[in-house]
């Protein structure tokens, strides 16, 4: 038996760490927490000082028992969870539950699964540091009292089941808010002039440097060059440089990945702590942009041997975020000789991606040369200017450029390449020159890694929260991440060439969002009871404050039950407040108008699967119900738009002598044929989906049906084999189970099909159990 046992959160790490340490060490995992508060309000002793009762969570119970099995034997026990509070607790934990004295027990860290850094682990331990572990206590014990608290409220006034968070009631608010400013913007617009000349056989792009508030006034402008003469009356060039960015923290960690990889928040941290755990890359939460002496030198010999000296420039980088802990590093490669890695497509794809903005980091800056052209023109005083830029010395950007959340305004934005051979005096060859009409657009709505980083700039929420917080707002019905059509939009283009003048009326499509973040009708009753009647829980700069409240209890700055009675105090007297408020003064209905045929009035409100519209009040027992449509706002929606969803259900027609009924449900717009519903296509509208368009949606749901159905058993008809987007796989109950890639599906016996379900896993409440078939 190894004499000692190092026990760290996850199966993965502790594999990758036996392979550093010889036959004297035994690394197991802990999978995790292995404690938490109970359910209930038993949790937490108000009167005690907010002392918490912890319990072994039923899934560790098992955990615990191998754990303590394995301490008698160990003559010294390492704790190596993470380095950072919820690490720290981690250990605090299982030295609580296992009972293991100060004399043998370590605490080891370290940022990067290496050898190296796990050897000046065992070298160096320490103290678990309680000032992290009360940290993290208070920020589970603070969350804990305002959910339990504030969610009851919630359901007694508004709805069952909801739910209210420090940091996620924040970050709903920020959504709701933007999206009345979305819906409260006037686009203002205004005429861009652009012109297009050849000279020397060679196109040149010009623009007027400034816009034109009416139509009227671009039509003088462009008139007025009818017949012009233009000529290049200046040229100016520029020495300029581009500057690296700095490593990868979690937060541009996330927004890079959205921006380039197309990932979700959830996606690139489950991505970064596979890599994390198999030693390719340094811890994955951190809020720093330092990078350790050891790790400039590895990236400088690096680029020195890749690129040549003349691209090296040592750099350090420090963090806006008060918070930040500059001696942890940011997110960088273990090794930075190693320019790819073995693991699936995402794992290599944001490896690569780390390891390219890691070494650009300590890279020259790329020098370039900005050229502007300024352009006369014969008939007035105005001038147009074209400018392009060219790289003088890539630096940097041999290996990587960061990109943007922002939108261009137009296709032609931002294109500056290369200019033709220019020289003053050169008269130019008008070609076309244009006059467009473009609109002031509303602030974007927010992706998950736009959100990320707005939290982070107010200063509210941790490198371990984002994520959770983007999962739980989803999950819980408040946000909907998804992808919305725009809609038409007329504009006017006027055009002159050498001789003419013409004007026309042109159609664009305005306001399609691709996987945005949108608030549901739930959201915005409950962000509003909240800013009422809480304001505190969901003001930004306040919780900002719980936050830095929180790194002080960290650095050993305060007391955390004061810090947590400070806040009590205030917020407990206003949740007996709100228990006197009636539900009527924060029910969502609103009232339209009347329905022109009955008189009655017309009202949309919440109702059990979502907002709806109704006719007559509530005690009309002839009142009529109809669902919103995506997008509709019970606090906009207008009367006309409302009566249009009482055509619903509408009958389409009939097939196979049974009615085609068009409705649209909770899941969205659907036909429902003997019994059976088919969704309708993104682009169909149920108002006006023809009887042909809904017979072919029902024959290609069914040829779909038949193609998904490989095979049954008569043994036991509840399992089957079916083909799905991965290819096919066996269903069994709720579970379904990979196929072999040594099987055919096809050709699979009931025998052979029973053996792959008992033999694979079926995930179970955070473990693994065997599913019997």
């Amino acid at each position: 038996m190894s004499k000692n046992l190092v026990i760290v959160e996850s199966p993965a790490k502790a594999k990758t760490i036996e392979g550093y340490l010889g036959k004297d060490y035994k690394v197991v995992s802990s999978y995790g927490h292995v404690r938490d508060l109970p359910k209930g309000d038993k949790a937490i002793d108000i009167q005690n000082r907010f002392k918490p009762t912890y319990e072994v969570t039923a899934d560790k119970k098992e955990v615990i028992k191998q754990l303590k099995s394995l301490v008698k034997d160990a003559e010294t026990v390492f704790l190596a969870s993470d380095d950072d509070r919820e690490g720290e607790a981690i250990s605090w934990h299982l030295k609580e539950v296992l009972n293991l004295k100060d004399e043998n027990t370590r605490r080891i860290v370290f940022r990067e699964i290496t050898k190296n850094a796990i050897t000046r682990a065992i070298e160096n331990p320490r103290k678990i540091d309680i000032d992290l572990v009360n940290a993290q206590q208070a920020r589970r014990i603070l969350d804990r009292l305002v959910g339990f608290e504030l969610s009851p409220i919630l359901w007694k006034k508004i709805k069952t089941g909801l739910s209210a968070g420090r940091v996620q009631s924040v970050a709903v608010r920020l959504i709701v808010e933007r999206e009345r400013e979305i819906e409260k913007f006037k686009a203002k617009s205004s005429f861009r002039i652009t012109a297009q000349f050849e000279i020397k056989g060679k196109t040149l792009n010009a623009e007027l440097p400034k816009k034109f508030a009416t139509e009227e006034e671009a039509d003088e402008f462009l008139k007025k060059c009818l017949g012009a003469e233009f000529n290049i009356e200046n040229l100016e060039t520029k020495p300029g440089k581009k500057t690296p960015a700095a490593p990868f923290t979690t937060s541009t960690l996330q927004q890079e990945a959205s921006r380039k990889l197309y990932f979700s928040v959830a996606q690139t941290m489950s991505v970064a702590q596979k890599l994390y755990e198999a030693g390719k890359i340094t811890y994955m939460r951190t809020d720093s942009v330092n990078l350790s002496e050891d790790a400039m030198q590895s990236a400088k010999n690096e680029i020195l041997s890749a690129y040549g000296a003349e691209f090296h420039e040592p750099r350090k980088y420090s963090s806006k975020s008060e918070g930040a802990q500059e001696a942890h590093e940011a997110i960088r490669p273990t090794d930075f000789s190693k320019h790819e890695v073995n693991g699936d497509r995402n794992e290599q794809r944001l490896y690569e991606l780390i390891w390219k903005r890691a070494i650009a980091s300590q890279m020259a800056d790329a020098k370039l040369e900005k050229t502007v052209a300024t352009i006369g023109i014969s008939s007035t005083d105005e001038k147009l200017t074209a400018s392009g830029e060219v790289i003088k010395f890539e630096g940097f950007l041999k290996v990587y450029l960061e990109s943007t959340d922002d939108e261009p305004e137009d296709e032609e934005s931002g294109n500056k390449g290369l200019l033709p051979p220019l020289n003053i005096g050169d008269v130019l060859d008008l070609l076309e020159m244009k006059g467009r009409e473009s609109f002031t657009r509303p602030a974007p709505r927010y992706t998950e890694a736009s959100l990320v980083k707005k939290l982070e700039e107010l200063g509210i929420g941790r490198p371990s929260t984002y994520a959770p917080t983007i999962s739980t707002i989803q999950k819980r019905d408040y946000v909907v991440k998804e992808s919305r059509d725009g809609t038409e939009r007329k504009y006017l283009e006027m055009k002159i060439d050498k001789k003419t003048f013409s004007k026309s009326e042109k159609t664009e499509i305005t306001g399609a969002d691709k996987n945005k973040m949108f608030p549901t009708n739930i959201a915005m009753v409950v962000n509003d009871f909240l800013v009422e009647h809480f304001p505190n829980v969901i003001d930004f700069s306040f919780t900002a404050k719980v936050e830095k409240e929180f790194d002080d209890i960290a650095h050993g700055g305060q007391v955390w039950q004061d810090m947590i009675d400070n806040f009590y105090g205030k917020f407990h007297t206003r949740v007996e407040e709100t228990a006197n408020v009636a539900r009527a003064d924060v029910n969502s209905a609103r009232e339209l108008g009347k329905d022109p045929k009955t008189g009655k009035p017309v009202i949309a409100r919440l109702g059990k699967f979502g907002p709806l519209v109704q006719i007559g009040e509530q005690e009309d027992e002839e009142k009529q119900f109809a669902s919103m449509k995506k997008g509709q706002f019970i606090e906009n929606i207008s009367l006309d738009d409302a009566l249009e969803l009482f055509k619903l259900p509408r009958d389409v027609g009939m097939f196979e002598d049974k009615k085609m009924v068009a409705g649209v449900g909770r899941f969205g717009p659907y036909i429902r044929h003997d019994g059976k519903f088919v969704s309708l296509k993104k682009e169909q509208d149920p108002l006006a989906i023809t009887e042909e368009e809904s017979i072919q949606l029902i024959l290609e749901k069914r040829e779909a049906d038949e193609k998904k159905h490989i095979k049954t058993f008569e043994e036991n008809p509840e399992i089957q084999i079916l083909n799905g987007r991965w290819g096919p796989y066996i269903k069994f109950g709720k579970n379904n189970f990979k196929i072999p890639k040594d099987k055919e599906a096809e050709s699979l016996t009931y025998t052979e099909t029973v053996e792959i379900i008992e033999n694979q896993p079926v995930k179970k409440s955070g473990r693994f159990t065997k599913k019997k078939a």
